[in-house]
């Protein structure tokens, strides 16, 4: 039962430190509050692929934009616009028509916001490319930091990237590559089963 004082208007839930501290701290909006979600498209998009592809690929390209872990995708925060460039990005890298679990999130997007007080590496290989894993909890792997301009560090569209991260098309490249490898490994029979395929 609610109870109203006469005269006041009911107050809507307070918002989640989490919403609280994404809004104050790096200006991103965010809906919802259990979980907290963080709308895309907005101040960066995302770059999604299974984690297990995403470990090998920043092994490759150590310096990146912020980075989180939910199950088993990983999620790279890049500069605004870029989810609607990854299909022409792909054509032009010649992974057009290759099958590969990257995507991207754009505009009018959300993903769960990583909680920013707890950070953690999530596991090596949490699920099958292409399959959502169990629901963990979205972590930081590499967080955003709320000291500096966050904006500058997402790779964007062009040679050479700004902030010190990477440009869109050597990550995406990155990104294509270890995706199509581990769904070859996936693809390879193991010892045992070519020997007995041979009969």
């Amino acid at each position: 039962m609610i109870h109203r004082v006469h005269g006041a208007r009911p107050s809507a839930p307070a918002p989640a430190p989490s919403s609280r501290w994404y809004e104050r701290e790096l200006g991103w909006p965010t809906a919802g509050s259990d979980p907290v979600e963080l709308l895309t498209g907005v101040a960066f998009d995302v770059i999604e692929l299974p984690t297990v592809a995403g470990w090998a690929m920043l092994r490759r390209v150590p310096r990146t934009g912020p980075v989180a872990v939910e199950g088993a995708w990983m999620r790279l925060l890049v500069a605004p616009g870029s989810a609607d460039e990854l299909p022409g990005l792909l054509d032009w890298l010649e992974w057009g028509g290759v099958a590969l679990d990257l995507g991207a999130i754009g505009a009018g997007g959300r993903i769960t916001a990583p909680c920013p007080s707890r950070s953690r590496p999530p596991l090596l290989d949490a699920g099958a490319p292409g399959e959502r894993g169990p629901q963990e909890a979205a972590v930081w792997l590499r967080p955003p930091d709320p000291k500096g301009e966050v904006e500058p560090t997402l790779p964007r569209t062009g040679f050479g990237g700004d902030g010190g991260a990477p440009d869109l098309v050597r990550l995406v490249n990155a990104a294509a590559t270890e995706c199509h490898r581990i769904r070859l490994m996936r693809a390879r029979p193991l010892p045992r089963q070519r020997r007995a395929g041979k009969g």
